[in-house]
């Protein structure tokens, strides 16, 4: 497949460009400086923002799959992803193509029927703004037409390049409850794109958000 990875140069975004690479996909990079994507094959490289709405749709047009590992909210800017979701799935659907999200894991339940994780107590508060964007992006999708075939996976507490794991090629699935064992949350960059790759791959949750983790 041809998939249009945004934010590849991120510590998500890398992980997905590598292990579509891998697994023989041609891959599109895009970011808005991509000079640490040239010189790999299969990979193409291509300066632009997922808030421009004319390029997303040029970039769609020739797509099987737009990738977003975005922010929620584009730094001091203040543009917000749940604002161009709507012209990302309009931009998706034109182009016959599915839309995968990186999305966050602040707005899953700690426990059945319990609170977001975002709400729960020691939740950093220099994060909370981050995440409850991205909950607003959630919400932006579940809005989306029908015709318009998207997942968000949301990756487990512990994620990012301050817990970068091994990779063991593993994972557990799960809804709206953090995937934890032992008390812990956790999933490697590695083996979250094996999980976002294997829904690309083999479709299993259309227009639905699931989690990732040990």
């Amino acid at each position: 497949m041809r998939i249009a990875v945004f934010g590849a140069t991120g510590y998500a975004g890398r992980h997905l460009v590598n292990e579509a690479l891998a697994r023989g996909h041609e891959v599109v990079g895009l970011a808005r400086k991509t000079d640490a994507l040239a010189g790999r094959q299969g990979l193409v490289p291509l300066a632009g923002s997922v808030h421009d709405a004319a390029f997303v749709r040029q970039v769609a047009a020739d797509a099987d799959v737009l990738a977003l590992a975005v922010p929620g909210k584009k730094g001091d800017e203040g543009v917000e992803l749940a604002d161009s979701v709507p012209e990302i799935g309009a931009a998706a659907a034109a182009g016959g193509c599915r839309l995968g999200v990186v999305g966050g894991a602040g707005s899953l339940h700690v426990t059945e029927g319990g609170p977001l994780l975002l709400d729960s107590p020691g939740f950093p508060d220099f994060v909370k703004p981050e995440a409850t964007s991205h909950l607003r992006a959630l919400t932006a999708l579940r809005e989306l037409p029908a015709a318009v075939d998207w997942f968000y996976l949301s990756p487990a507490a512990f994620f990012g390049a301050h817990a970068p794991g091994s990779r063991t090629g593993e994972y557990r699935v799960g809804g709206e409850v953090l995937v934890s064992r032992n008390g812990m949350s956790t999933i490697g960059g590695e083996d979250y794109a094996i999980a976002f790759l294997d829904e690309i791959e083999r479709p299993r949750h259309r227009r639905r958000r699931f989690t990732v983790g040990y």
